[in-house]
């Protein structure tokens, strides 16, 4: 078990250096940065700590203590197929649960809540696919992981499973101009998955799919307007940066620069990353009498740098 994790890991890795390469060779978006706005919080709150709890607590918490009470897992109901037929047929079942949740999110008013935070980056790359409401995730993955446990699947299925969506996933929100033809009919792919991040009300009830586009198609939800591009990504209201104020604004409306006006708390914290990343720079970097003199950050008259969000400040 330990050595597939490794590979599983090893390879989600190279995919990312690979994603991040044909990003720069073959644009869908030209002129994109790399580290565009939102970045860090998408790479640092929703990949890395968001991910790492919800991981313990869907598997710790919801999962085991089922099949604690079932205990339907010992039965290996599906354990007797070979190992790709398992693969094959968790794929397919929760990509087609994945397809009507996923619509319904965008039909009802209180599932959109849970499913906003994702739709609401301006620049959409490998990485944008990461942001999701804590909720939806618990939601998602608990209905992905569950059966494979409780159906007493093969202990290699649960990685390979999670590499798979995790590749697939930065693929089909990727910033590469892929033409894919007529397996775009099967495959889901930038192509479409782009499309359905376009601020743009024709395909807001459009392209759920995600890895098998054959679900749009089958269930009258496509939109592929041949090599035409969406105008703009993102939501076409104001939605906070913040990864806090991203779930909270799920509860009720907030306008984060407002907070940031009144409150002088909120204030500090809100910008207290950037002083974060300037006290470590400071620390670190070579004393240079030339570089001390000049405050990249002052105004002209000779004030104190005007405080910015760390997102911004990387762009």
């Amino acid at each position: 078990m330990g050595t597939i994790v490794y590979y599983t890991t090893g390879i989600l890795v190279l995919s990312v250096f690979i994603f991040i390469w044909l990003e720069r060779k073959f644009p869908y978006t030209k002129g994109m940065p790399v580290f565009r706005d939102g970045f860090w919080v998408d790479l640092i709150w929703y990949t890395f700590i968001q991910s790492y709890f919800l991981k313990i607590f869907i598997f710790d918490y919801i999962i085991q203590p089922l099949d604690g009470i079932w205990h339907l897992s010992s039965r290996h109901l599906v354990g007797g197929w070979p190992i790709a037929l398992q693969v094959l047929f968790f794929l397919v079942i929760h990509d087609l649960y994945i397809y009507w949740f996923h619509r319904a999110q965008h039909h009802s008013k209180l599932l959109w809540r849970t499913h906003e935070a994702h739709h609401s980056n301006k620049e959409v790359d490998w990485l944008a696919g990461t942001r999701s409401h804590a909720l939806e995730i618990i939601i998602n993955q608990t209905v992905e992981f569950a059966p494979i446990i409780l159906l007493g699947a093969d202990p290699m299925v649960v990685p390979i499973k999670a590499l798979l969506d995790a590749v697939w996933g930065m693929y089909i929100h990727s910033n590469i101009d892929v033409r894919s033809g007529k397996l775009q009919y099967f495959i889901n792919g930038p192509e479409m998955h782009q499309w359905h991040h376009a601020n743009d009300r024709a395909v807001f009830y459009a392209n759920y799919s995600t890895k098998f586009a054959v679900w749009d198609w089958l269930f009258g939800t496509a939109y592929l307007p041949g090599r035409k591009k969406p105008a703009e990504f993102g939501l076409y209201y104001d939605y906070p940066k913040d990864y806090f104020l991203q779930h909270w604004f799920s509860i009720k409306k907030v306008d984060e620069k407002k907070l940031v006006e009144r409150y002088p708390v909120f204030r500090a914290y809100y910008f207290s990353r950037q002083r974060l990343v300037r006290w470590v720079l400071q620390k670190w970097r070579p004393a240079n009498p030339q570089e001390a003199a000049v405050d990249p950050g002052a105004s002209a008259a000779g004030g104190m740098p005007k405080e910015v969000p760390v997102e911004a400040e990387t762009n």
